[in-house]
C-alpha cells in the first residue's frame, strides 16, 4: 500500500515562488539606474546656427547654452562665463565618460563662445563641440 500515500489534500497545493523572480527584478532595476546617464540641460531656448556638416553626439551629457544676450546657462542655471571651468569639472566627476556640447545662439559672439570652449576644455574635457542645426 506504499502507493496509496498519495491524498486527495495534497493536491493542488502546489505554488510557484516569485522571491527569485522579484529579486531579479530589483537587481535589474538597480544595474539600469547606476549605469544611466543623465543630460545635464542647460535651461534656455536657443536658435542654432544651422550647418550642412552637423553630426550628432551620442556622449554628450554637459549642455552649456550661450544666449544672444551674452549669458552663459548650465544645468538651468545663469552662471558666470569665469565660472564655468568649476561647473564643468564637477558635472564632468560625475560621469568622465561624457562631452560637453555648447548651445550657441545664432546671434551670440564668437568671442564668448570661444571663451566657453576653452574654459570647457581646461576643465579637462576631451569631447567639446558646438551645436548646430542640420541643414
Amino acid at each position: 500500500m506504499a502507493a496509496s500515500k498519495h491524498t486527495r489534500e495534497d493536491a493542488g497545493t502546489a505554488a510557484m515562488n516569485m522571491t527569485p523572480l522579484i529579486d531579479m527584478v530589483f537587481i535589474l532595476l538597480i544595474f539600469f539606474a547606476v549605469n544611466a546617464s543623465f543630460v545635464k540641460e542647460a535651461g534656455v531656448e536657443i536658435e542654432r546656427p544651422n550647418a550642412r556638416s552637423a553630426e550628432v553626439q551620442q556622449k554628450a551629457n554637459i549642455m552649456i547654452a550661450v544666449t544672444e544676450n551674452d549669458e552663459v546657462w548650465i544645468d538651468r542655471q545663469r552662471v558666470d562665463p569665469r565660472s564655468v571651468r568649476g561647473h564643468v569639472e564637477r558635472l564632468h566627476a560625475e560621469n568622465p565618460e561624457g562631452a560637453v556640447v555648447i548651445l550657441a545662439d545664432d546671434s551670440s559672439k564668437t568671442g564668448l563662445v570661444i571663451e566657453v570652449l576653452d574654459q570647457a576644455r581646461l576643465a579637462g574635457v576631451e569631447q567639446v563641440a558646438v551645436a548646430a542645426t542640420p541643414d
